[in-house]
């Protein structure tokens, strides 16, 4: 009777709904966009969509969107993978929305009214929902050293590729990165701050993670 309250397994269900949508809806909206339009100054529409999967905010919405459908079908559904995937995923999510309407804000024009629903939904929506639903569905806690540690290396796999892909194809998705506009030390200096990012990020992450009261339990 003096117990923890308890949060229904729809309502939980539904909360992580709330985030997979908008991800995945405005991945969804992209590529289909990118199919429409076809390879513009790609050159090509393989190549259009390898740019477009090379995006750091297309693979933060995908990974955030997944995680939250697992999520959705099982509130309870636990794992040190799932808990690394869910902590990548939501740093990935939050660098996102901050650097995007941050550092790339007013970078991005000519989008057409598909273009500007995509861009809220991929770059407003999905991040402030994400940390929304997990301050207060959780699932929490969940986060230890070897969680952080893990959570990390996606997005300095990301980061590597991104340069090795690069000095290849000579194209690169941010101009804070495009080492053939800015040189490579400055590019790598722009990298480091990404990277110095996602681990303050997921300290606080952990730090919050063990100061927050637990999500509150799922019902049946």
């Amino acid at each position: 009777m003096g117990g923890p309250p308890v949060v229904s397994r729809r309502a939980a269900a539904a909360a992580h709904l709330l985030v997979a949508v908008p991800a995945l809806g405005g991945v969804l909206m992209e590529l289909v966009i990118a199919l429409v339009d076809g390879p513009g100054a790609a050159g090509s529409t393989a190549e259009r969509l390898v740019r477009l999967f090379s995006y750091f905010t297309i693979l933060s919405n995908l990974g955030i969107g997944v995680v939250s459908v697992l999520l959705a079908l099982d509130p309870e559904r636990d794992g040190p993978l799932l808990r690394v995937a869910h902590l990548d995923a939501l740093l990935c999510i939050v660098v996102t929305g901050v650097v995007s309407n941050t550092v790339l804000a007013g970078t991005v024009t000519g989008l057409t009214q598909a273009g500007q629903l995509s861009n809220v939904l991929l770059h407003m929506a999905s991040p402030l929902l994400a940390v929304v639903v997990w301050l207060l569905a959780g699932p929490r806690p969940r986060v230890d050293a070897r969680t952080v540690g893990w959570s990390v290396v996606g997005p300095l796999a990301w980061i590597g590729y991104t340069f090795a892909r690069g000095a290849v194809v000579g194209w690169y998705p941010y101009p804070f990165l495009d080492v053939g506009e800015l040189g490579l030390a400055r590019a790598l200096v722009n990298a480091g701050l990404v990277a110095a990012m996602f681990l303050l990020l997921a300290l606080a992450a952990r730090w919050a993670d063990r100061r927050l009261p637990a999500a509150p339990p799922v019902g049946r």
